[in-house]
């Protein structure tokens, strides 16, 4: 009893010290914490972790969008995209993003992606616009590079 009390206090100790990393997404059970909707897909989501609070999913990057104007968050937390092309999580504050007539669940037809490669080999987002990432996450954004 006594070690897996030391674990566990290890483990905490461990997630504490370090940056915030992405959950798993619980595709067909998650909801949007923006819209409400159930997340269907991981090609559009994002989600904020924040040390010691459940993570804060979204079905697109509209609804990331929305919260984000209406939430201040902590330094701490840390704000992800998916990739759409990869579906790996992408810290948003150096992705690149793009505006296409995709659509997505409510419509923004936003994409995300790691970085310009990832981009320019996802076919969805050839006809798209880039979009500046502070015209997304705010004063969240790394940079101001499309």
């Amino acid at each position: 009893m006594r070690r897996r009390l030391w674990l566990a206090i290890a483990m905490l100790a461990a997630c504490a010290s370090g940056s915030p990393q992405p959950q798993p997404l619980r595709i067909g059970e998650d909801a949007c914490a923006h819209c409400r909707m159930t997340i269907v897909a991981m090609d559009t989501a994002a989600q904020i972790v924040e040390p010691g609070a459940e993570p804060i999913m979204f079905d697109e990057i509209g609804c990331l969008r929305q919260f984000l104007a209406g939430t201040s968050l902590s330094d701490r937390a840390g704000v992800f995209v998916a990739d759409h092309r990869t579906h790996q999580w992408v810290d948003a504050g150096t992705a690149v993003f793009t505006r296409t007539s995709m659509q997505t669940p409510m419509s923004s037809g936003l994409l995300a992606h790691a970085d310009i490669g990832s981009r320019d080999s996802d076919p969805a987002a050839h006809a798209g616009m880039p979009v500046v990432a502070s015209d997304i996450l705010g004063s969240r954004a790394r940079s101001a590079r499309p």
